[in-house]
């Protein structure tokens, strides 16, 4: 059940300037607990996706504090943050960004290579069950660009997944997908947090799909106007 706070914004100030200066992020504050499964809902340029980028750490330029784990983390070296988001966060983004060159088990264990904490049996070992997850086992030999958009976004979680992340960050995980592959994905998001105490956030312009989560953070031009 959701305890412990895995991360944490408060008064997240963001600016962009093209040429002129702009306020996209305004004094946003809000916080996802353990095994809670959050949807941050808006308008397309309501600020939803510059948002996932600052949680995510990818993006440092910002006003406010940052948690993640207990664990204040504005103002890290960029090593510091790429080792954190590699240990800690998954992905999962509209767009599966799978290598077409590699197997489906090689684009599993990206993630654990990257971390190079275990040795290479050890990891294919852990993708395979990762992969038995989502019924896409006996892909794993298939090249990427084998397989159809469903199973490519199945193996972007499973991939997301490889080194037992803290939380999941997605990305409008469906807008790429058809309505069945759509109640599929939103399905395995589901289970992860049942079944695994998973912690997830996901942006999303889908009010179906926002519903069915925990909880919804609404925002409108740059701030959280609702939680629900």
């Amino acid at each position: 059940m959701a305890g412990n706070k895995v991360i944490e914004a408060r008064k997240i100030n963001k600016f962009f300037y093209s040429p002129a200066k702009t306020q996209v992020l305004k004094k946003v504050t809000f916080s996802v607990s353990k095994g809670e499964f959050v949807s941050v809902m808006g308008k397309s340029g309501c600020g939803k996706s510059t948002l996932l980028y600052v949680l995510s750490t990818m993006d440092t330029d910002y006003e406010g504090e940052l948690y993640l784990d207990d664990h204040l983390v504005t103002g890290r070296s960029s090593d510091y943050l790429s080792r954190l988001r590699n240990e800690k966060i998954g992905f999962v983004f509209q767009f599966h960004y799978l290598i077409h060159e590699f197997s489906v088990l090689e684009n599993v264990m990206i993630p654990g290579l990257k971390l190079n904490k275990k040795p290479r049996e050890e990891l294919e070992h852990i993708a395979v069950e990762k992969l038995k997850i989502f019924d896409m086992y006996d892909h794993a030999l298939k090249k990427a660009n084998q397989l159809s958009g469903g199973q490519k976004q199945r193996v972007s979680i499973a991939r997301a997944l490889m080194n037992d992340p803290l939380i999941i960050m997605s990305d409008e995980p469906t807008g790429n997908l058809d309505k069945k592959n759509s109640d599929l994905v939103f399905g395995i998001f589901r289970e992860l947090v049942q079944e695994f105490d998973q912690t997830m956030l996901m942006v999303t312009h889908d009010l179906e799909l926002a519903s069915k989560t925990d909880r919804t953070i609404e925002m409108e031009d740059g701030m959280i106007i609702s939680h629900r």
